[in-house]
């Protein structure tokens, strides 16, 4: 069989993507801090579709066409679980708690369509969020995370490093956020270990494994790039969600979604 030149090039360019990838992960030596750990700071951004779906999906109205970023492609529920995940994506513009303003929580705070800044001091790295100005500390100090259970919306933060990777352990979750605005959920036993790798002055790997044994069958990963804004005068604006929702809702009470 003959196959396309077309097709072939793409599959090879596919390919030596990957490899470059790959090859860049493994030989890239990044910038230190004066304490001598990999330098990660500055302002980030993931440009792709998982704020809408994690899963691959094609495009609607108000939603663009993406690939997935679940390794293995599916998110593995159990089946009541998934039968819920069907209800809450039917349901999304009534359900989805970020579209009534709350935090939306660990991973779905790093790949809203939003930049977000790492500031990294001796005892914490600390992530500032453009989204609401939420503001997220990972403790480095060796302490555990306090006893629970807390419902947090972010959790409890902490993190250390593995070689050039930061890895921040995220416990004492809420349930009252999504993954997505596909309905992807968790309960409040929702895990998440997020590893922050760079692979290059201006790019970092972003994985985080997620774990809930009341939702799922085993922990899952979703990975992705993130990439340094390169704009001269970079900088965090702001978004402030809820007063935009005042406004709209002002002379509506009954278009208010915390009455």
């Amino acid at each position: 069989m003959r196959i396309p030149t077309a097709f072939l090039a793409a599959a090879l360019a596919a390919s030596f993507g990957v490899l470059t990838a790959a090859a860049q992960t493994s030989t890239y030596t990044p910038p230190r801090t004066k304490d001598g750990h990999p330098d990660l700071q500055g302002i980030w951004q993931a440009l792709n579709t998982a704020a809408w779906d994690l899963e691959d999906h094609g495009a609607s109205l108000g939603v663009p066409a993406g690939r997935g970023v679940v390794e293995g492609g599916m998110i593995p529920y159990q089946p009541a679980a998934l039968a819920r995940k069907q209800e809450n994506a039917r349901n999304r513009a009534k359900l989805d708690p970020e579209l009534r303003c709350g935090l939306p929580g660990v991973p779905r705070i790093t790949y809203m369509p939003y930049p977000f800044r790492i500031v990294q001091q001796r005892d914490k790295v600390t992530f500032l969020y453009e989204y609401l100005g939420a503001v997220r500390f990972a403790y480095m100090n060796g302490n555990p995370h306090p006893e629970g259970p807390i419902e947090w919306f972010m959790g409890d933060s902490r993190a250390s490093w593995d070689g050039n990777t930061l890895v921040v352990d995220v416990v004492h979750f809420t349930d009252q956020t999504w993954f997505d605005r596909a309905g992807n959920f968790h309960s409040e036993l929702l895990h998440v270990v997020e590893r922050y790798t760079p692979t290059g002055p201006d790019h970092l790997l972003y994985q985080a494994t997620i774990e809930d044994p009341k939702v799922f069958t085993r922990p899952w990963t979703i990975s992705m790039p993130l990439y340094r804004r390169q704009e001269r005068d970079a900088e965090l604006l702001e978004y402030e969600c809820l007063s935009y929702l005042l406004e709209e809702t002002w002379d509506r009470p009954e278009a208010f979604p915390f009455r």
